[in-house]
């Protein structure tokens, strides 16, 4: 036998081992049967026998009169006459019924020529009407006619009472007696003599006695009441709480056959069971328990390749079945009566399927535990429960309230017409109303499901064609439904798919036009440089020549770095990678260290500067680094870029919170009308690219304002070149 086999084997017996300790010290601890009481004459089942003795007694000789006797104590009430009389109506309604009643079959008798039967019915009428005005006539009629109402009931209890005699006379046979009313002295009791209660009742001839009262005992109480109930109205009890003195006791005599007996002797056999069974299990259960630390039991009990089919389950799913289960095996412990009859193959059965529902629970328990405490601090394992998917279910069946209250609407009206035609197997006579329904309510409803089906399948072929790269026609927008409303998105989405893909074929051709751009701009340079280097390894070279090229390397050098950081920049702003160090800066004061750096620039220009401010600061919450670079590159754009001998303006405002700051230049090179393109990287306005800069300035500008939540717009009117900057002012 290999490793694997005995490894199994092992597993079963542990089980079986501590299911078997289990279930004792579940039944030594919650057993009901008493086991653990003094004897069988101190549990509950023996004092419930005593107590119906008592009221065998009590119906049978304390309270017991004669059936003639209890009929001489009927009275009737006044309340009583009226709630007969008044029954079924007052005398109008009632005599309308009776004439109603016998009304179409007297016709019917006369119609068929039958008038013996016309007559007997007229004179059974005639009674019941005669009958019907004397009891509103007189008092004592209808005084009578309740007495013998009343002793027809007593008739039937004292009938009923007398079924029970024979279980009484067992009773007897089991207990001897001896009851003595403390206020009255009357006597109650089965033995021959009265008088020689020790004779019958002692320790040699009974297996059992109790006296009343006793130290731990007082006097016997039993309170008149009624034996069979239903009969208050009829049986007069005198409901004196009597007190007793006298025994109680059971006889050794009594033939064995006697139920009480029977389960004295029946209980002192299962109370020896009861004990053996109880210290076996816990013996066993402690073994078990040493056991299973021993052979880290539950590390082997639960299969790691059944885990990730059991995670598959939700966790309240999962945490009912494991209830579920943990109350069938609490169910089987509590069901052992098996044990007490030595019934050994129900035992051995019984014991199996409890270690199976014991097995299958600790499973459970074991892959459950882990799931509980990750709820702790994962609440996507709550969130993938099945509650909470039912309650996404109806949430997402509701996002649009007016299509979920259709569909349920619908649901139920089709419930209903199945319930209808159910009701039309059951009785034919709801077709009257099924048809109609049917008609009115039914038919347009299908006219309606077939209808919009059709659209529906429309608007799918539609979307299918549209997922292949396909372009339909626009669906029609039919009324004002969820069906008229997605048509109207996906003919809104085609349209989007169409000018996406125009984009996308300009960006391949700026993408291109970049490529171009950029080889172009750091290709120039570069060839510079290359070029004069080359130059200057000529040893026999002029020293001024010399110096010349130099210059003219450490420009183009400049001038490459320049393109580079640039590009770099650029791309940084793009991406977001880039951190702001914002803080209170005044916007007026900024831009005037922007233009004081053109100064000399400006000065040797032949463009004029026209500047407008406020006269007070403007203070925003900015990176003035950065924004100190979009008014540098805007303010080289309009140097590099302006008509000759043209003015360039450049306002500062304050409007409703905001700062706006406009620079106008009118531009010396034809501008395109589509503004986008001057904020693409490597775009200038000298399309020939015989000016410096790297057509970077703008893209990074609008990114740095972008970064701030603001805007930067350009405006073009012909030659006109209008950039406007909103910024958020600080809040005060």
């Amino acid at each position: 036998m290999d490793t694997k086999w005995k490894s199994r084997i092992t597993i079963i017996a542990w089980l079986m081992l501590f299911t078997y300790g289990l279930s004792g010290v579940l039944s030594a601890i919650f057993d009901d049967r008493e086991y653990s009481k003094k004897s069988f004459f101190h549990t509950t089942q023996y004092e419930d026998t005593v107590g119906q003795l008592l009221a065998y007694i009590q119906a049978f000789e304390q309270s017991y009169q004669p059936k003639e006797e209890m009929k001489k104590l009927i009275t009737v009430s006044n309340e009583e006459i009226e709630e007969y009389r008044f029954r079924y109506g007052d005398l109008t309604e009632q005599l309308s019924s009776i004439e109603n009643q016998y009304a179409a079959e007297i016709e019917e008798a006369i119609a068929n020529d039958s008038q013996n039967l016309a007559d007997i019915y007229k004179n059974e009428r005639d009674k019941k009407i005669e009958d019907i005005t004397k009891n509103f006539e007189s008092d004592e009629y209808v005084k009578q006619k309740i007495v013998k109402e009343k002793e027809q009931r007593v008739d039937e209890y004292y009938k009923e009472l007398e079924g029970y005699r024979e279980d009484f006379s067992e009773y007897k046979e089991a207990f001897a007696y001896y009851l003595k009313d403390t206020k009255t002295g009357e006597v109650y009791t089965n033995l021959q003599d009265s008088k020689s209660v020790d004779k019958y009742i002692n320790d040699k001839d009974m297996l059992f006695i109790q006296n009343y009262p006793t130290k731990n005992r007082s006097y016997l109480g039993m309170k008149e009441q009624p034996f069979i109930m239903g009969y208050e109205d009829v049986i007069n009890h005198a409901n004196s709480n009597a007190l007793f003195e006298g025994e109680i006791a059971i006889s050794k005599e009594a033939n064995n056959t006697n139920f009480i007996i029977a389960n004295y002797y029946e209980y002192n056999h299962n109370r020896i069971v009861f004990f053996i069974y109880a210290i076996t299990a816990i013996i066993a259960f402690i073994v078990s328990i040493m056991i299973g630390k021993k052979i880290k039991v539950i590390s082997k009990i639960a299969p790691q390749e059944w885990i990730n089919l059991y995670h598959k389950i939700p966790i309240d799913i999962a945490v009912i079945l494991f209830g579920i289960t943990g109350l069938i095996s609490l169910a089987l412990f509590a069901d052992n009566p098996y044990i007490y009859n030595f019934s050994l193959d129900r035992i051995i059965f019984q014991l199996i399927i409890m270690t199976i529902f014991i097995w299958f629970t600790m499973i459970q328990g074991i892959y459950l535990y882990p799931r509980l405490k990750l709820m702790r601090t994962d609440k996507e394992v709550w969130r993938s429960s099945f509650a909470v998917s039912v309650i996404k279910m109806f949430r997402n069946a509701f996002i649009n309230r007016r299509v979920g209250t259709q569909v349920f609407l619908i649901l139920g009206i089709v419930f209903l017409f199945g319930v209808g035609t159910i009701l039309i197997i059951v009785e034919p006579l709801f077709l009257i109303g099924y048809v109609p329904a049917l008609l009115l309510i039914g038919l347009p409803l299908f006219i309606i499901v077939v209808k919009r089906t059709g659209y529906f399948n429309q608007i799918i072929r539609n979307t299918n064609a549209l997922a292949k790269g396909h372009f339909e026609p626009d669906l029609k927008i039919i009324g004002k439904s969820v069906f008229a409303k997605l048509a109207e998105d996906i003919n809104t989405m085609k349209h989007g798919v169409k000018i996406s893909k125009k984009e996308q074929a300009k960006s391949e051709k700026l993408k291109t036009e970049l490529i171009t751009n950029v080889s172009h701009d750091l290709r120039t340079p570069l060839t510079s440089i290359i070029t004069y280097s080359e130059l200057l390894k000529n040893p026999e070279l002029h020293e001024d020549e010399r110096n010349s090229y130099i210059e003219i390397i450490d420009r183009k050098s400049k001038r490459l770095k320049v393109l580079i950081d640039d590009l770099f920049e650029a791309s940084k702003m793009a991406s977001g990678n880039i951190e702001l160090s914002k803080a209170k800066v005044d916007i007026i004061q900024l831009l005037q260290q922007a233009l004081a750096e053109y100064n000399e620039t400006i000065q040797s220009s032949h463009i004029q500067f026209r500047v407008s401010k406020p006269e007070k600061s403007v203070y925003a919450y900015v990176d003035g680094q950065k924004l100190w670079r979009v008014f540098d590159n805007l303010i080289g754009n309009i140097l590099k870029y302006s008509l000759e001998n043209t003015r360039a303006y450049i306002n500062v405002k304050e409007e409703k919170g905001q700062t706006i700051i406009t620079f106008k230049n009118v531009s010396k090179y034809e501008l395109s009308d589509d503004v986008d393109e001057l904020f693409e990287r490597f775009k200038r306005g000298d399309e020939s690219r015989h000016t410096d800069g790297s057509g970077l300035g703008l893209a990074i500008a609008k990114s740095i304002i972008d970064l701030h939540d603001g805007s930067l717009d350009i405006d073009v009117d012909g030659d006109l070149f209008k950039v406007t900057i909103i910024l958020d002012l600080l809040s005060e």
